[in-house]
């Protein structure tokens, strides 16, 4: 089944929960869905026979942000952050892409990390992707059986790959570059 395929039958079980897309003849194209949907969606993709997504390629997070002031006029962006799923049927040889958009902070407070559910009980290997999506870029993925940093030290401040992050001059009295 191809990706327009597959946009209509979420869309027909899903409904709103379906959010968006890329255009299906766009070199990457993606189906959006609601953050609160996304685990009832990722069941339903990897359980379903016409579409049986077993494996989770990756989970990565994408922080939509322009720093500069002079490009910020042309970025065409709200701010937000994005989990992107990449799925892939080994039986069915289909590949689908699924993001998830939310705000770059919960409730617009500076500092209070935006919530996704976990995915980590529909495709087991997303307990190490969501902790490093949690430790790199500051989503908080609710229900994961153990979120903690897993690249950064425990005691690091912040999240390193957020577009606005200031790295520190010395960590423990060591100083950077």
């Amino acid at each position: 089944m191809d990706i327009q395929g597959i946009h209509a039958v979420l869309l027909e079980r899903f409904g709103e929960a379906v959010v968006g897309s890329q255009p299906f003849k766009a070199i990457d194209p993606w189906i959006q869905v609601a953050a609160a949907s996304i685990v009832e969606v990722g069941t339903f993709l990897r359980d379903d026979s016409r579409l049986l997504f077993n494996h989770l390629n990756d989970l990565c997070g994408v922080d939509y942000l322009e720093t500069d002031p002079k490009k910020q006029a042309k970025f065409g962006h709200e701010p937000h952050v994005e989990v992107v799923y990449h799925l892939t049927s080994l039986k069915l040889r289909h590949l689908l892409k699924i993001k998830v958009l939310v705000p770059r902070w919960k409730d617009d407070v500076a500092g209070q990390l935006p919530v996704v559910p976990s995915v980590s009980d529909v495709w087991s290997i997303a307990n190490w992707h969501e902790r490093e999506a949690y430790d790199l870029m500051g989503i908080d993925f609710s229900g994961h059986p153990n979120l903690r940093r897993i690249l950064c030290p425990e005691d690091w401040v912040g999240h390193p790959l957020r577009k606005d992050y200031d790295f520190p001059l010395e960590y423990h009295g060591v100083r950077g570059h």
